[in-house]
């Protein structure tokens, strides 16, 4: 990866990326990792990406090798309450905050930043651009996935193990036939427009 903020280098960096600001079920997961310069770890890209084997061998390397990472998320009732961007950079700081060593400076994946103990700046397109980004990507998205395979055996019928909560078609012909689950986002517009009982949800 050819790493292009080298003003940088020298700090304790960490780097920020979040997954699921699209799905109409389920938490927005955030990750937020430092990495060890002096243990490099191959092969980090978008998460996006990767293929799934890829994915799962990079989440083991990274939890095995960073000198810090963590895992935080903003629920679902909070997504609702706040909106996604709000709950996302709330989910974000988290992350950061969750950090055994605390970082000097921070990078964020997207246009905007998180209010952190830390200075930070935004980097677009960011999990493929700066090799903590990427890993945190990683380590959210493997996370993410890895709970919508779990419910999927909760809620049957949905199909989350394929689609991991995004609005498909089959997604939402599920949404149509059984309902919302409790875990669907209230104040996304398909899951909104079937409470309000519309006739025409315009899916």
């Amino acid at each position: 990866m050819n790493e292009e903020f080298c003003s940088y280098q020298g700090y304790l960096l960490a780097g920020v990326d979040e997954v699921g600001r699209g799905p109409l079920f389920g938490d927005v997961v955030t990750a937020a990792v430092i990495l060890d310069p002096e243990n490099p770890i191959a092969g980090l890209a978008d998460s996006k990406k990767l293929t799934e084997k890829r994915r799962n061998a990079l989440y083991d390397e990274i939890m095995d090798k960073a000198l810090s990472c963590f895992v935080a998320r903003a629920s679902v009732s909070e997504i609702d309450q706040l909106n996604i961007l709000h709950a996302t950079m709330l989910a974000m700081q988290r992350a950061v905050e969750g950090l055994s060593v605390q970082p000097e400076f921070a990078l964020i994946d997207g246009n905007r930043c998180p209010e952190l103990s830390c200075p930070s700046e935004p980097v677009v397109k960011g999990d493929s651009r700066v090799a903590a980004i990427s890993a945190a990507s990683i380590l959210a998205k493997v996370t993410r996935d890895r709970e919508m395979q779990n419910f999927d055996l909760q809620y049957p019928g949905y199909g989350l193990a394929q689609h991991k909560g995004y609005p498909t078609a089959g997604h939402l012909e599920a949404l149509r036939s059984l309902g919302p689950t409790p875990l669907h986002r209230r104040s996304f517009g398909p899951v909104r427009t079937l409470l309000e009982g519309s006739e025409d949800p315009g899916w």
